[in-house]
């Protein structure tokens, strides 16, 4: 099954083409430094943190004094995780399973 995204556009492809050339953690962090602002680049990992503990059931409070989000972020991030595109989801599935082949 194909997925189609409602951002789907030339432009956007030739972003995630580059994306998808990073070969290691050393390439990201020179890319995404470049392209992002340092505050992007810590609300995108404050969100999939955010994720990662919907995820695992934890209470907004929780997750609101762990990772400093706001209940609006953590709202959204839910609002994604359970009805949005399933990136959450599948990128989670991907990290669990990567985590079980390292240990």
């Amino acid at each position: 099954m194909t997925y189609e995204s409602r951002i789907k556009d030339e432009i956007v492809d030739k972003l995630f083409e580059a994306i998808l050339l990073l070969k290691d953690e050393e390439d990201c962090y020179r890319f995404f430094e470049d392209i992002c602002t340092v505050g992007e680049l810590k609300d995108m990992a404050q969100r999939l943190e955010v994720a990662k503990m919907l995820d695992r059931d934890l209470t907004y409070t929780d997750i609101a004094q762990q990772t400093g989000a706001s209940t609006a972020t953590i709202s959204r991030v839910k609002r994604c995780l359970f009805f949005g595109a399933n990136g959450y989801r599948l990128i989670l599935q991907r990290l669990k399973q990567n985590k079980t082949t390292e240990d």
